[in-house]
């Protein structure tokens, strides 16, 4: 089946999160289910060296992403610095700096625990990878929903970045609004399948601007319960997505595919 449709690209993944074993079987099997490549995005350091492994061992099917995920504790400001200069070194092999943005759920955790959270250093963050951005002109891969969203768009216009990518977005219509006319990508993962708040969104996004993810390993609910997620789920995402917009299952599966190629450049 997936041999007649057109290919599809994970726009967003953690395959350093994987299992060595795993990730073998994710790659081994990517080409039969119609899955073409995989932005394999970055926590760290450690994660970003990993990536840069797997995507040299996997050159065609692996574009990765180095940048810092947000929702941990910050590291001191020297082993910052040690990640900037070896992104700054690996700027040629990187396809996108990523996943950086803001503490949204940290931040919502120690706030109901009744603890205090400083938010500050994680923008001043956020800004030095928008700043690296716009100097090595690479897309950037936003972990920013809610409220945060817009803290990143101000950020965004103020270093003049137009290829922006949030990934699993969820936010008020008002930022939606801005992000859309703005020009911003935004990615949905398995969870369109059954998440009301991500259908409604899925139904108002231009189609020009969307992607399809699975921000793998995260585990899904719904159909996918208790299943390894696995690259093929985008193909849920693209019939899930298709059938909101009413489209027929190639054409939608062709336009998330043309969009991410289009982002990325790949």
């Amino acid at each position: 089946m997936t041999e007649s449709l057109p290919p599809l690209i994970d726009a967003h993944i953690h395959l350093d999160s994987y299992e060595e074993a795993q990730q073998q079987q994710i790659m081994s099997e990517l080409k039969d289910t119609g899955v073409e490549s995989v932005i394999a995005v970055s926590m760290h350091l450690d994660s970003a060296r990993t990536h840069l492994k797997l995507a040299q061992r996997y050159p065609s099917h692996i574009h990765p992403a180095f940048g810092f995920h947000p929702e941990q504790p910050l590291p001191d400001e020297a082993e910052m610095d040690k990640l900037f200069a070896w992104m700054d070194y690996h700027s040629g092999d990187m396809i996108a700096v990523g996943e950086v943005g803001l503490p949204y759920y940290t931040r919502m955790e120690a706030e109901e625990a009744g603890h205090p959270f400083d938010s500050r250093p994680y923008e001043e963050l956020l800004e030095r990878f928008v700043a690296f951005a716009q100097h090595h002109d690479k897309p950037i891969v936003l972990h920013a929903v809610y409220e945060d969203a817009a803290i990143a768009c101000r950020l965004l216009a103020q270093y003049k970045i137009k290829r922006a990518h949030f990934h699993w977005f969820k936010g008020p219509a008002e930022t939606l609004q801005h992000m859309a006319q703005q020009g911003y990508y935004v990615s949905f993962t398995p969870d369109i399948v059954y998440e009301k708040e991500i259908q409604e969104l899925a139904s108002v996004y231009p189609r020009s601007l969307v992607m399809s993810e699975t921000d793998g390993p995260w585990p899904f609910e719904g159909p996918f319960a208790g299943q390894m997620t696995h690259p093929r789920m985008t193909a849920d995402v693209a019939e899930a997505w298709g059938r909101i917009q009413g489209l027929p299952l190639p054409e939608a599966r062709r336009l998330l595919y043309d969009n991410a190629k289009r982002f990325y450049g790949i």
